[in-house]
């Protein structure tokens, strides 16, 4: 799966919030009675979140052979979903504008597998990570019609890793910062908004510790000498309820 599958699925995402919409549109634009009118109004408004993501590691691979000329490369075959919750507040610039900060938690998994050329020889890394992120986003919304409200986002992520292990192939750092766009719609319900999203998260800092005075066996640094830099990307689906 790459980041091409990505794009498809989130504009099949898109397509999907969109229905409603190209609904009601078809049926000449009826007026409904409107859900909750003037939540968007108010000065600050909170909320709650749950969702599911998916980590990769860009690597930018220099080609390094060793003094046995093994050349070893890394990709990352396949992903598995991992799970976020945090809570949303979100505060009122104008009708269209909010300013929204978002604490979260991820916690998710990044599957590496290393290929010696030499010799054919495979390794393995599984990078479990727990990030607590805090978005701070710029939220601009279409015109609302009946009970739901299109909208894009975009802003920037700092984020920590709580779970960095040393003595493997490679060792991340702790701290990244992400740039962050995505798009979603509101939904307004009788007794609450429900708002699905998705993000697309790109990684602006180079994660690769390359000082690795914890390992203590030299073959082990080959995994990163072969290894410009690396990047972290994540792919965020995520369901608010406010």
């Amino acid at each position: 799966m790459t980041y091409t599958h990505y794009y498809i699925i989130g504009f099949l995402w898109t397509l999907i919030m969109m229905l409603p919409c190209s609904g009601n549109e078809a049926h000449a634009q009826k007026r409904k009675v409107m859900n909750r009118p003037y939540i968007d109004q108010r000065k600050f408004h909170y909320g709650f979140l749950a969702g599911v993501h998916l980590q990769d590691i860009e690597l930018e691979q220099n080609g390094y052979i060793d003094g046995n000329g093994s050349q070893w490369f890394a990709e990352t075959p396949n992903y598995e979903p991992g799970f976020s919750v945090g809570i949303l507040g979100e505060l009122y610039l104008t009708k269209s504008l909010a300013l929204r900060v978002i604490p979260t938690m991820h916690f998710g998994t990044k599957n590496l597998t290393f290929r010696n050329e030499l010799d054919k020889e495979k390794q393995f890394q599984t990078i479990k990570s727990t990030y607590i992120t805090i978005p701070i986003d710029v939220k601009y919304a279409g015109e609302r019609f009946n009970n739901y409200r299109p909208y894009v986002m975009a802003g920037i992520t700092p984020a920590l890793d709580l779970t960095v292990k040393k003595h493997r192939q490679y060792l991340l750092s702790q701290a990244d910062c992400y740039l962050e766009v995505g798009m979603g719609c509101d939904f307004y319900l009788p007794f609450f908004k429900f708002i699905p999203e998705v993000k697309f998260m790109y990684g602006l800092s180079n994660v690769i510790n390359k000082n690795r005075s914890d390992v203590t066996d030299e073959a082990q640094l080959v995994f990163t000498q072969s290894v410009n830099r690396a990047k972290s990307k994540m792919i965020v689906f995520t369901f608010y309820f406010e």
